[in-house]
């Protein structure tokens, strides 16, 4: 469910196995505090951006707004074909947090 606390931004961040790719959500608090929404629908809470942003590193994600496409074709996708998923609120974003890709660019 979407959280009333305001956050000052957003970013989308993703790892890939094999054609799957996991997506995770980053969120920076007012408050200078983090939070991250994973492919299971849970909302694991930070003290900071910085601890935020290592634990997605360490979980092999990386940055969508960091990549390029010579990047992702690394990945075993083109950007093309790739985009973060959207929905109205969290419940009905879980299940679009992994996603299939096709054929392999």
């Amino acid at each position: 469910m979407n959280d009333p606390i305001r956050h000052v931004h957003e970013e989308w961040w993703l790892a890939t196995l094999g054609r799957t790719v996991v997506w995770a959500r980053l969120r920076l608090r007012e408050a200078g505090t983090a939070e991250v929404f994973d492919s299971d629908g849970n909302t694991l809470v930070y003290d900071s951006e910085d601890t935020a942003r290592s634990m997605l590193l360490d979980a092999d994600f990386v940055a969508f707004d960091g990549l390029d496409e010579t990047d992702a074709l690394e990945r075993g996708f083109s950007l093309e074909e790739l985009a973060p998923p959207t929905a109205a609120h969290d419940d009905a974003l879980r299940p679009r947090m992994m996603q299939t890709l096709g054929a392999r660019a």
